[in-house]
């Protein structure tokens, strides 16, 4: 039950463009949500599309993946057990701001008098870009161009080309280079899905260095103990004559460049950047890498960098581009299909990348929402695009939950239980959850991390990984399992887990959620096989887990018996699955008597007003029949999408693209179309109203996975891929890449035939409608599409 309209900005200033994100306009009215939407990152560096100039501005962030403070989580009771420490990334010394003066005169959007506008975000450069025709009160004609990048290839660096031609006069020009770091305590904020503020400032000053035209700013966190260093240099270009001063201070530094302009000579100042962090590293170390950095920077040059850009985007579109085409009538909406399609995947590339040692936050990198928390977003929904595009990313973020397991293991002693227990939402491993109902008590998150493994095993047949790191993680989610749930007889000695909550936070601490109990089962059984399978293998690497774990081949039995006898609510007399145990006692929501301006619920009613009622923030039921459909019959998810999907509010941006796939599984196209114009439009279309706070990482998954999942209707139970397409009559054309164990196959739909082509590898084996199509290497294969 969708409570919103999808927002669609005007076409006259932002058009459709297949491969741009493109704004001809200056729009002050639209200038919170185009910060988050022009945000240039590379997964480990994020920068908001501010103006280059710094003015005006709403929300001026400079983020670095997995870079915090720490805080004490203030609560007015205390309870054994509680999570006390709470992780906020903030924000780190701006570089991005370049200030122009023509006469003195300071460029200023709002004021400035502009004969041509145009800003535009380049997804196949990876670059932010603006061109501008600026006329002064005197009537000297300015032309701006800048072009603004966080590198792919260089992991620590960013750099800005900013270049100012006066046309039509001789006068004097002033560039101002800034880095800045603002002390100012962030404010507090009541809505939970914002962030932390702190009283006193965050980033305390530790060296700062000035020399030439480079300055380094050093600063250190005030409880975490984290450092940062920023660093700036340049490479000034221009015919004109031309003079500059540097200065630098704990807090800000600025090269300023005077020059006397001459008509029609450009004035090109490129400006390299570059941040390092540590946890353990001292402010001298940091400041030497960064030199190093700038170093290489300089020796390069723009020009170089923003050639290794390109490849890299290149390569990526390559392995991840989803082409589209709509009807044949309408060819503007296939350009708009694809930019939005396009635009979301990309802002999946920035927020993961090069995030290596880190996860991917909610938000990415795009504002310090949620905290910049990671939570099981990045497994189910951002995980399964990585898996069949970028592997060794998806295997870099599953090795950052593995880098996590020790705090794991604490977490689960905290709570009194066995094994370990994932955080819902962290940055360091440590849960930072203050809201127990709504967060901690969402245990499923272990099984989600060992689902997301489990798809990433079959998927790359990365055997070493699984026998490794995975294998140990098994163990301990295992383990938890085991101890959190008992066999009831009350309930014929079927296994039960009580006092959890799952994906749904309408619905709290409650008894055998389905969702969790499925993917528990899912836990159990695939710890309880790739145990047996490693002792069967490989004795020395088991004997090895055996002793790091203590593990007793008795505790697999017991996954086992677990699994198998795991208890399922389910209502005979409706003939669907419940949400959780008593789920049908509770009061249906007067959806009818709530006006839009009360969505969210969670922002205009108490928590327990919720909890008593039958209401859904987001997908529960329904995404345990995505996520394990072969444990449903048609007919049971059919009936099981009747019942829930109306109670579904539409308050999460994780619904709607799972509540697209099942409708296009079931035959529902009309729901499964608006479902998923509502899941591409999250923050293009700002459904929730929210894009200012920063991107909708997950929905942006979700969206890829309507395409693939959704319409090619893509399974892969067990790694083997069959399909069965259901596509949409606005769709005409639907082709896609998947890597599946090193070898690249396509997938191309129209609708009436589906051609399958390895464009490299061994040989792969598929299935299309329930035939097997066995596929070799540079010989497509085209077969009817049966409706």
């Amino acid at each position: 039950m969708l409570q919103r309209q999808p927002f669609h900005p005007p076409t006259h200033i932002y058009p459709a463009d297949a491969w741009r994100w493109v704004e001809t306009k200056f729009a002050p009215d639209f200038l919170e949500q185009m910060e988050t939407l022009f945000s240039t990152a590379n997964g480990y560096l994020g920068m908001r599309g501010t103006c280059d100039e710094g003015d005006p501005v709403w929300q001026n962030s400079t983020l670095i993946n997995g870079f915090y403070e720490t805080s004490q989580i203030e609560y007015a009771e205390e309870a054994y057990g509680y999570a006390k420490t709470g992780q906020t990334i903030v924000n780190v010394a701006d570089s991005k701001t370049i200030r122009l003066y023509v006469d003195d005169e300071p460029f200023y959007l709002p004021t400035a008098h502009l004969s041509q506008y145009e800003r535009a975000l380049d997804m196949r450069s990876g670059t932010l870009d603006r061109t501008i025709l600026w006329e002064t009160s005197s009537g000297k004609q300015v032309k701006i161009c800048s072009r603004r990048f966080v590198s792919f290839e260089h992991r620590h660096l960013a750099a800005i080309s900013y270049e100012v031609t006066v046309l039509n006069a001789n006068t004097p020009i002033v560039l101002s280079s800034e880095v800045c770091y603002d002390p100012t305590p962030s404010s507090n904020t009541n809505d939970p899905r914002l962030t932390k503020g702190f009283k006193e400032r965050v980033l305390l000053p530790e060296h700062h260095f000035c020399e030439k035209q480079r300055i380094l700013l050093s600063h250190r966190t005030r409880n975490s103990q984290m450092s940062v260093t920023c660093g700036i240099d340049h490479i000034f270009e221009t015919g004109c004559s031309y003079l500059y001063e540097a200065q630098a201070s704990e807090d800000k530094g600025k090269v300023v460049f005077s020059v006397d302009a001459q008509a029609g000579v450009p004035i090109r100042l490129i400006k390299l950047i570059t941040y390092h962090t540590g946890q353990r590293a001292s402010a001298q170390e940091l400041c030497d890498r960064s030199n190093r950095a700038l170093d290489r920077a300089l020796r390069q040059g723009f020009d170089q960098l923003l050639a290794s850009q390109y490849d890299y985007l290149n390569d990526f579109w390559q392995r991840s581009d989803v082409q589209i085409e709509g009807h044949p009538d309408a060819p503007d909406s296939t350009e708009k299909m694809q930019q939005v399609l396009r635009f979301n995947l990309f802002h999946i590339l920035q927020a993961s990348a090069r995030s290596q040692d880190a996860g991917v936050a909610a938000k990415g990198l795009t504002s310090q929402a949620y905290e910049g928390h990671y939570f099981w977003d990045m497994e189910i929904y951002v995980l399964p695009f990585l898996i069949y595009t970028s592997p060794q990313i998806a295997k870099n973020l599953l090795r950052f939950r593995y880098n996590m397991l020790q705090q794991a293991r604490s977490r689960a002693k905290q709570v009194s239980q066995a094994g370990a227990l994932f955080p819902w939402r962290t940055i360091n491993g440590e849960e930072a959850s203050g809201n127990y109902a709504a967060g901690t008590a969402q245990y499923h998150i272990n099984a989600d991390i060992m689902y997301a493994l489990k798809k990433y095993i079959e998927a790359t047949g990365d055997e070493e990984f699984r026998f490794r790191e995975g294998a140990e993680m098994l163990v301990e989610t295992a383990r938890m399992w085991c101890s959190l749930g008992f066999f009831s007889p009350r309930k014929g000695d079927q296994f039960c887990i009580n006092g959890v909550t799952g994906p749904d936070e309408y619905n709290t601490v409650v008894n055998n959620n389905a969702y969790t109990n499925l993917m528990a089962r899912e836990n159990l059984w695939y710890a309880a096989e790739t145990i047996e399978t490693l002792r069967d293998k490989n004795a020395e690497q088991f004997q090895a887990l055996v002793h790091q774990t203590h593990l007793d081949l008795a505790e697999v039995e017991c996954w086992r018996k677990a699994a198998d006898r795991m208890y399922l609510p389910y209502d005979q007399s409706r003939g669907i699955h419940l949400q959780h145990d008593g789920f049908l006692d509770d009061e249906v929501w007067d959806f009818e008597n709530t006006p839009p301006d009360k969505y969210p619920l969670l922002l205009h009613f108490h928590p327990l007003v919720i909890y008593r009622h039958q209401v859904i923030k987001q997908a529960d039921v329904v995404l345990a029949m995505f996520l394990l459909g072969h444990e449903f019959s048609q007919e049971q998810k059919r009936r099981n999408f009747d019942y829930y999907d109306p109670l579904t509010t539409g308050d999460s941006s994780l619904s709607v693209c799972i509540q697209s796939i099942l409708a296009a599984e079931i035959g529902y196209m009309d729901e499964a179309i608006e479902y998923a114009a509502y899941a591409s439009l999250m923050d293009l279309g700002n459904v929730a109203g929210n894009v200012k706070d920063g991107c909708h990482i997950a929905a942006m998954g979700g969206t890829w996975m309507i395409q693939v999942y959704g319409f090619a209707g893509l399974r892969d139970d067990d790694g083997r891929l069959s399909f069965h397409p259901r596509l949409p009559k606005i769709i005409q054309r639907l082709r896609f890449p998947l890597t599946v164990r090193g070898q690249r196959l396509w997938v191309e739909m129209h609708d009436k035939t589906a051609t399958y082509l390895l464009q490299n590898g061994q040989g792969l084996s598929i299935e299309h409608q329930g035939k097997v199509l066995e596929l070799s290497e540079g010989h497509p294969v085209s077969v009817e599409i049966e409706v």
